[in-house]
């Protein structure tokens, strides 16, 4: 009991940073999220919002967070379907 006392800062502390560590995953690795980008990347572009040059800086970063978040998903899908097997 007295040792949450005194520890229960840090556990917040630590907690919270990894919430916001999740919401950052969340943000550059979910795939819809990305693909949601792209559509209105592309809408800002078709619209003259952004130039071409911005258009293609920003979708090759979108493409290689796409590539890496496609790569995560397929891991954690192998891994869960290797767990099933075991």
């Amino acid at each position: 009991m007295i040792q949450k006392l005194f520890t229960w800062p840090i556990d917040t502390i630590i907690f919270v940073g990894e919430k916001v560590k999740e919401e950052v995953d969340k943000e550059m690795y979910d795939v819809d999220h990305i693909q949601q980008k792209l559509v209105h990347l592309e809408m800002m572009l078709e619209m003259d919002e952004i130039s071409e040059k911005v258009y293609d800086q920003q979708q090759q970063e979108l493409m290689i967070r796409y590539r890496v978040a496609k790569q995560i998903e397929q891991n954690e899908l192998r891994e869960a379907l290797e767990d099933n097997h075991e």
